[in-house]
């Protein structure tokens, strides 16, 4: 046998004194100081996670915890426009400094990083994964809840948050489409094979209310996302409808006006209720 380096990845030996499998969870930045993180996922793009995240977190602003927002879609990343924040991030000279919102919301994206926030972001993927590290170790959170509003689908820069980011569970985002009940699964298996907990599913875009009568008008049928909620034996914690004031009040970076309460049920799962 040659002489140990104690380096068990590159060794073929099996020796006692070899080593398990190392966390690759990262340390938060010392500054710091985070209570529960949360993710909030999509198996697909285009079914409202973002906007999900903003709400999510503007409900518990409005219940008094102090509150950030994460922004790890990096390619695609949108919460800065919907609280209406263009300022550039901010350092003291070793660590960056989250933007804040007008009700106290921390936020940390990478349009405050570009020089011009409509530049697209044309990286491979281990870049973008040291990036969405980098807004957990290097910057300094103080908050009582983080959500991390994640990419979608199921690539490598969303298996970078799972074992990077110690999170205490996650959101699954969906729209009411059979395709999207599909990749819905795809989300959910991957919290449960890398032992995440899942707090819920939310379904947007659920239904039209009529301005008239109030009635419910369900465009892409109703009750397969409860359906796929029921196969794992997971909560169907809120169907969000069509809005046209909530997408006017999000264009215009003030989503933090809108008085929806649709997401109680998901804010009381994240608050442990």
């Amino acid at each position: 046998m040659s002489e140990c380096t104690h380096e068990c990845s590159a060794c073929g030996e099996s020796c006692a004194e070899r080593q398990g499998p190392q966390s690759l969870l990262k340390e938060a930045n010392p500054e710091s100081r985070i209570g529960k993180v949360f993710g909030v996922v999509s198996g697909k793009g285009g079914v409202g996670k973002s906007m999900v995240t903003s709400q999510l977190a503007v409900a518990m602003r409005r219940r008094g915890f102090k509150v950030g927002v994460l922004d790890a879609d990096i390619t695609g990343p949108s919460i800065p426009k919907a609280f209406g924040i263009h300022e550039k991030a901010r350092s003291d000279g070793h660590s960056l400094l989250p933007a804040v919102t007008k009700t106290g919301i921390e936020i940390m994206s990478v349009n405050l990083l570009l020089d011009n926030e409509t530049d697209p972001v044309i990286w491979r993927g281990p870049v973008i994964s040291g990036v969405v590290q980098q807004f957990w170790t290097d910057v300094i959170w103080d908050v009582d809840y983080l959500f991390v509003d994640m990419p979608p689908g199921t690539g490598d820069v969303s298996l970078s948050v799972f074992q990077s980011i110690p999170l205490d569970g996650i959101l699954v985002v969906a729209s009411p489409q059979e395709l999207v009940g599909m990749v819905v699964e795809k989300a959910v298996k991957m919290a449960e094979m890398m032992e995440v907990p899942i707090l819920g599913l939310v379904e947007n875009m659920s239904y039209v209310a009529c301005p008239d009568c109030g009635k419910k008008i369900y465009l892409f049928g109703e009750g397969k996302t409860a359906e796929a909620a029921a196969r794992h034996n997971l909560k169907l914690l809120s169907q969000m409808p069509v809005d046209p004031a909530l997408a006017t009040l999000t264009d215009a970076g003030s989503i933090e006006d809108f008085q929806g309460d649709w997401l109680s049920p998901a804010a009381d799962a994240a608050e442990g209720k």
